[in-house]
Parts: C-alpha cells; sequence; structure tokens
C-alpha cells in the first residue's frame, strides 16, 4: 500500500521532525476541515484519539507533539472543544502496562464548529477565565456527583486520568474564542494553553492545602523533599514550626520517626495494623490516608471502608489529598508510590459503601 500519502507523523519518509510535524498538521488540519464543512449544527462530532504510551512519558499529562499538532488541527480547523475523557481500550495485564500506572490509551474528544461570533482576547483574559471555570470542574471530576442514593451520578475519575479530562475543560475555554494573543501579538500555542491548564490544576491542590492540619502539612513539604529517605532534625524542626507543630508531635501523631539527628516519615507498611481511629487522639489526614491504603492493600476494600466508618469527617479530605500525592509522586516519578494512590481512589466507591454498610455481601453492595 502506498505509505508516502498515510497521515503519520513519521521523521524518515520527510526528511526530518520538522517536515514531518508539518505534513502531520496540514494533512489532519484538511481532514478537520473535512469534517467541520460536513458536520451537521445540531449535533456534536466525536473523534477518538488513540495514542502510544511514549505519549504521556513528559511531565504535562499527554504532551507529545502529536497530540498537540492534533489538537491545533482540530482549533485551526474551526471546532471548538467541548470536552474530552480517557478511555480504557486496552487491557490492564497488557505487557506495556504491567508494573506502570498507564493510562487511558484513547481519548474521546467531543466538538462543535465554532461561534463564528467567537471574539479575539489577549493570554491576561484567557488566565482569567481558567482561573474562574477550572476550579469547579475539577472538583466535579475528583468528587464526582453521585452520592448515596443516586446510582447513575458522576463517579470521581481516577487521579491518573486528571490530567487528560482536564484538557477538555481547559481547551473549550481555549477553542471558544477565534483567536488568543500573546503580549507580542502572536498566537498562543496548544503547548501553552495546555501548560497553563496543568498550572491551574496545581494551583486547585495548592490552595486546598490550606484546610489540612498542620500535621499532614509537614508530612506533604517534607515528603515532596526527601521522600521516604532520612533528613536533618533542624531542617525538619523549623518546617514543622512553620507548619504549627512539632517534631515531637509528630512522632506522637505516628507519622515519622526522629532519632539521632534524623528525621523519616513512616512508609504505609510501618503502619500499624490494629489502629483504630476512635482511639487516637491525634489523627492527622496523613495517617488516615496511609492507614486506609495499608488496610486496601491487605484487607481490601472491606477493611478500608471500615477506617472510613470510623472517621467519616475525614473523607473528603483524604481524597483530595491522595490526588495531590499522586500528582506530585507522578512528577518526581515515584511510580510505585503514585500507584498507591491511585488505587485508593479508583476503589473509592467500593471504600464508601463498605463504610456505610460494612455487614454487606459484594452482591449486595453493587
Amino acid at each position: 500500500t502506498p505509505k508516502m500519502e498515510e497521515l503519520v507523523a513519521t521523521p524518515y519518509r520527510h526528511d526530518g521532525r520538522d517536515n514531518a510535524e508539518a505534513f502531520f498538521l496540514q494533512g489532519m488540519t484538511r481532514a478537520m476541515q473535512q469534517l467541520a464543512r460536513q458536520a451537521h449544527p445540531g449535533f456534536p462530532v466525536t473523534i477518538y484519539y488513540a495514542f502510544k504510551q511514549s505519549e504521556a512519558d513528559g511531565n504535562d499529562g499527554i504532551a507529545s507533539t502529536g497530540w498537540e499538532t492534533f489538537l491545533a488541527a482540530i482549533v485551526t480547523a474551526g471546532f471548538s472543544l467541548v470536552g474530552t475523557w480517557p478511555m480504557r481500550t486496552e487491557r490492564n495485564a497488557r505487557s506495556i502496562g504491567i508494573g506502570t500506572n498507564a493510562l487511558a490509551s484513547s481519548i474521546v474528544l467531543v466538538c462543535r464548529k465554532r461561534e463564528t461570533t467567537a471574539q479575539t482576547i489577549d493570554k491576561k483574559r484567557f488566565v482569567r477565565t481558567l482561573r474562574s471555570e477550572l476550579p469547579l470542574r475539577i472538583d466535579l471530576m475528583i468528587n464526582g456527583t453521585a452520592d448515596d442514593t443516586d446510582r447513575f451520578g458522576q463517579s470521581a475519575i481516577a487521579p491518573v486520568d486528571l490530567a487528560q479530562a482536564m484538557i477538555g475543560p481547559g481547551m473549550e475555554i481555549y477553542s471558544r474564542y477565534a483567536a488568543i494573543l500573546e503580549d507580542d501579538g502572536s498566537p498562543l500555542p496548544v503547548r501553552t494553553a495546555l501548560a497553563l491548564i496543568n498550572s491551574i490544576i496545581d494551583e486547585f491542590f495548592n490552595q486546598s492545602e490550606g484546610a489540612l492540619d498542620g500535621d499532614t502539612r509537614f508530612c506533604l513539604a517534607w515528603f515532596e523533599e526527601c521522600g521516604w529517605t532520612e533528613g536533618e532534625f533542624g531542617r525538619a524542626d523549623t518546617l514543622a514550626r512553620a507548619k504549627n507543630t512539632s517534631v515531637d508531635g509528630l512522632a506522637t501523631a505516628g507519622v515519622l520517626v526522629s532519632k539521632k539527628g534524623r528525621v523519616r516519615l513512616l512508609a504505609r507498611d510501618e503502619y500499624p495494623a490494629d489502629w483504630d481511629p476512635k482511639n487516637d487522639s491525634r489523627t492527622p489526614v496523613w495517617e488516615a490516608l496511609h492507614q486506609m491504603i495499608r488496610a486496601l492493600y491487605t484487607g481490601g476494600e472491606a477493611a478500608a471502608g471500615q477506617l472510613l466508618r470510623a472517621m467519616p469527617d475525614k473523607a473528603d479530605a483524604i481524597r483530595q489529598l491522595a490526588y495531590r500525592l499522586y500528582t506530585l509522586c507522578e512528577r518526581k516519578g515515584w511510580a510505585e508510590d503514585a500507584r498507591s494512590y491511585n488505587e485508593l481512589v479508583i476503589a473509592w466507591d467500593g471504600v464508601r459503601r463498605h463504610s456505610a454498610d460494612p455487614g454487606a455481601s459484594e452482591q449486595e453492595l453493587f
């Protein structure tokens, strides 16, 4: 079959990466323009984008040239993106997914023709609009809409897919305008837009830290700096004071060990298996989260649900901290730790049901 006309960005067919990317963008733009011309205004156009695992290796979600070019082609063709959603179209046990935080292997993009009256704005207004609209969408994605009486509400999305799913609301804002201009008058590229979207996600979780207890805020900052390794007592003491807590208090709370001038956070498997929140007078959200992960790994959703039943007031904070720590670990390259936080969120609905009805069987719960 003819290969030169095949719409793929293959460098060796086009004398280099830049030429290959230009070929792909031009061809995909023409294809999207045809779709836009043929699309009925009363119905959205749904596009499925399948990507290679290597495209997800960057720090900005799916940040490969192919993905950015694909988004640029859609916007240039006159479409406005109104939603994106990750889909699992490959088995979790496929060889590329074993031992990794494998992302969804396809993205569904929902598009409509851009309004002919669309405005041109500058970058500052675009950022203000992102800050105004995205936090509500992030909150919906991490908390969902379903409650105990609503079986058909939206479930919270897994942390591993959050950055992908947020592309939809972010790119909806980007693509609703005829153009977004940089300070020098040049068009704002898709790559910059994606980076700004991810920065808003970071701002959301950074702001939510203010509602956490001082012990947890210390653990989060220390973990970001040292992970599970030891650090100097002096540095820990200074940080603890800044978070309105103390190293001795943190040791009493059972989240770290302090010996011979060195401080280290307790790893998940070091937490006591006989822990009972009702008998703990000082329970940081950090401790509650890692105890639930320990229980999930050793006793399944029922064991984690039993712990949650004893501390329902901490449920939202535990889940939000799991998202925050997943994002941190993913960017640090700590895949094993990231996986544990992701798995707790994925299991959250089952854990919550067990916490509400600890005596029910799996069949009754689902």
